[in-house]
């Protein structure tokens, strides 16, 4: 039986390994860590959203970069010290500007793609991920605002995505609970939210019981493709195999260079909190439907009964975990205006880095060595679009093996 490593054990790694053992082939599943899902798949914004499928590559992003660089709790924030890694991925970022339209569209047709298969898969083996199909709102707080995603809602339409204009009365009937004055906003139906670290463990474990060898706790450190097959270092020993699959997050890049492969994933560190609705009166207070707040580029997604996630933010500064108090604090000041009525006393901080390509569109596919493959670069939207580009890639390894 031919054997095929998958290196990473995120969520795209997991559902690669998943999708490649239905399919019936011999999987090692590689993770540095001791579990799955402990990096970027351990604590992001929870929404599973067609509807934020819009690529950054648009000029309105280099306007805010530049106007909140000196901004430490601003939305986006990039730290202006140059570096080789830096400004290729920020060359490339530009040189995909004219496929802004292009790519926010192929981007909302994998998204509504993945939808199927990680449903059915949640439903196949049991797995509970607290999942919530009650929608997610854009809520806008100027004209401006409101009227660029009128724009971005034609061209999410093309992409076959309903997403549908709402006033402010409509915004309080669809989610009593927010507070504050807004200009309006747009709502997706059929968005849904979820945990992505109890999914992803969910799907390892099924993952295990398909036979899936999960290595955890190997680190690897050298990658090679030899004589038509792919060689594997790690701290523990060398195997060879007849396929990799590289979805190593934001690792991918230096395991690509050594595969003679260009994948130029960047660091973007995301941060959330989880806030305890620990009490009746906040779980009362707390929204049920998932927002994302254009102004603060922050969502929410309620998980259960007794939590809710507040995420977001972007911050260019290579790969630096620090969960840093002044990039937390307008998390917290954003439950506090909105959700005034919810305590704040218990709330876990939590910072991640994206694995984000210049296009923002993920890396699914062949490498040029034989027996190379990546599914990998998802950036924000891992949550969203892993299932789809899992079956992808999954699909391209088996037919290679045959």
């Amino acid at each position: 039986m031919s054997r095929v490593a998958v290196i990473g054990g995120g969520i795209t790694g997991v559902t690669t390994a998943y999708a490649l053992a239905k399919r019936g082939v011999h999987v090692t599943l590689i993770e540095r860590h001791r579990y799955a899902a402990m990096e970027t798949s351990f604590a992001n914004g929870g929404q599973l959203s067609a509807s934020h499928a819009e690529v950054w590559n648009h000029k309105a992003t280099i306007v805010n970069a530049l106007k909140w660089m000196l901004t430490r709790d601003a939305p986006l924030l990039l730290n202006p010290r140059p570096g080789w890694h830096k400004l290729s991925w920020f060359a490339e970022f530009l040189a995909a500007m004219p496929s802004y339209e292009d790519n926010t569209v192929a981007t909302v047709r994998m998204a509504i793609a993945a939808r199927k298969h990680l449903f059915s898969w949640a439903a196949e083996e049991g797995i509970d991920f607290d999942h919530r199909q009650a929608g997610i709102l854009h809520i806008y707080r100027d004209r401006a605002g409101f009227e660029r995603a009128a724009r971005v809602s034609r061209l999410l339409s093309q992409g076959g995505l309903l997403r549908r204009p709402v006033t402010p009365q409509e915004m309080r009937t669809i989610e009593p609970a927010l507070m504050g004055n807004f200009y309006g906003g747009y709502f997706t139906e059929s968005d849904s939210t979820g945990d992505i670290h109890k999914f992803t463990s969910g799907l390892a474990a099924a993952c295990l019981r398909l036979g899936v060898r999960c290595r955890y706790g190997t680190t690897v450190t050298a990658v090679a493709s030899e004589n038509n097959r792919i060689g594997i270092t790690t701290n523990q020993d060398y195997s060879v195999f007849d396929a990799v699959v590289i979805s190593a997050g934001t690792a991918s890049r230096k395991l690509a260079a050594m595969l003679g492969d260009h994948v130029n994933v960047y660091p973007v560190k995301g941060y959330s909190i989880t806030v305890q609705l620990d009490d009746e009166a906040s779980q009362a207070a707390a929204p049920i439907v998932s927002l994302l707040d254009d102004a603060t580029k922050l969502v929410s997604s309620r998980l259960g009964q007794d939590r809710l996630r507040v995420a977001g933010t972007a911050e260019f500064n290579g790969s630096n975990r620090d969960i840093r108090a002044d990039r937390i604090r307008p998390l917290l000041q954003w439950v506090e205006q909105c959700f005034p009525n919810v305590s704040t006393r218990k709330v876990v901080p939590w910072a991640g880095l994206r694995p984000m390509l210049p296009d923002m569109l993920p890396k699914v596919g062949r490498g040029k060595a034989p027996g190379v493959f990546y599914n990998t670069g998802h950036g924000h939207l891992g949550w969203t679009l892993a299932a789809a580009t899992a079956e992808t890639v999954a699909a391209q390894v088996a037919a290679s093996l045959d």
